[in-house]
């Protein structure tokens, strides 16, 4: 069941994007293909680095992990947060399984996959300020693009200490989770009469007081962050030069820091899509932020469908064949099968 809801996934992302597949080849003619694929390379380079991001936040935790392990679940990882929308949820629930066959408990690797989500948040938060220098360097940074940079700062900066400040208080994440258990528990009780408590709150209270004696082991180590934290530096850079290649290889030396901006506008609303991968939405705001940035929509376009189909290509076979030999390696051992959760 799981590997025909998978596959299912693939052709609906894949029939999303048809029309944007037929263009991408019909652009071909119209662009440098050797330096298209760069994108190969920098792809490769992203999961290493994503790899290493994760090797050094276990090894704070007091565990060491095979790179190659923390590889394959990278590659796995990325397929099931892009053809299972939910906002990242579907990756942590999807980690904490996958990461329970190597004694790793879920509350420890659900840390490990949020802090991630922290350094590539706080990573790209020097990366905006750095695209904003440049686009005002150039000229180019108008009203309009100073509003969306600032909210976006805005956004990090008050989400994450938001989240330390909760997360760092025994008093305040125990307050949180029980506030938020309860909510979703009289969600549920309106379609499950029997049920007054789906979720159990002792289940919760265990889980919460691991999250927090784990944060605390990682804050006591916050100087060994500096690794990991050059590591999220690189999966943005890698992420970022990726599109701008395409845009070379069409011919088109843009702003850099438009892209950086276009870039981040783009992905944090595809976080919230319910679409695979945030397809419509994705294109749509790259387009309008870039132009207004100064880019032309005919160009932006053709550079962000490029962008995404060849990315979804590179990166989607491989990780729906590791996913699917991950689970029916689980359904022949009688294991619980790695279903994400939305």
């Amino acid at each position: 069941m799981v590997n025909v809801i998978s596959l299912v996934a693939v052709g609906l992302t894949i029939f999303l994007i048809r029309h944007q597949i037929t263009q991408t080849f019909h652009d071909l003619h119209r662009v440098n293909v050797w330096l298209v694929g760069l994108i190969v390379p920098l792809t490769i380079l992203s999961y290493h680095a994503q790899t290493e991001v994760y090797r050094d936040l276990f090894r704070m935790l007091g565990d060491r992990l095979s790179y190659r392990f923390l590889f394959r679940v990278s590659l796995e990882l990325n397929f099931v947060n892009n053809v299972f929308p939910t906002g990242g949820a579907s990756g942590i629930s999807f980690f904490g399984v996958r990461l329970r066959r190597r004694n790793i408990t879920v509350t420890k690797a659900g840390l490990v996959q949020i802090m991630k989500l922290l350094l590539l948040f706080i990573s790209f938060e020097f990366l905006l300020i750095t695209g904003l220098l440049i686009m005002a360097i150039d000229g180019q940074a108008n009203e309009l693009v100073v509003l969306v940079a600032g909210s976006i700062s805005t956004l990090l900066v008050v989400g994450t200490i938001g989240f330390m400040m909760i997360i760092g208080s025994e008093r305040r994440i125990h307050a949180t989770f029980r506030a938020g258990t309860r909510i979703i528990n009289r969600a549920i009780h309106v379609f499950r009469r029997h049920h007054p408590e789906t979720i159990q709150m002792a289940r919760v209270e265990q889980i919460v007081t691991d999250l927090h004696d784990n944060y605390k082991l990682v804050r006591s180590n916050y100087k060994q962050l500096k690794s990991p934290f050059f590591w999220s530096l690189v999966v943005n850079l890698t992420a970022i030069l990726s599109v701008y290649a395409i845009y070379v290889a069409f011919g088109e030396w843009v702003n850099l820091g438009a892209i950086i901006l276009g870039y981040s506008v783009a992905n944090f609303a595809g976080l919230v899509s319910v679409l695979p991968g945030g397809i419509g939405i994705y294109e749509a705001l790259m387009t309008g932020v870039l132009a207004a940035a100064g880019i032309p929509a005919a160009l932006t376009l053709p550079v962000t469908v490029m962008f995404r189909v060849i990315s979804t290509l590179i990166q989607l076979p491989p990780g729906y064949l590791l996913y699917h030999q991950t689970v029916r390696r689980a359904h022949l051992e009688g294991d619980v099968p790695t279903v994400p959760q939305s």
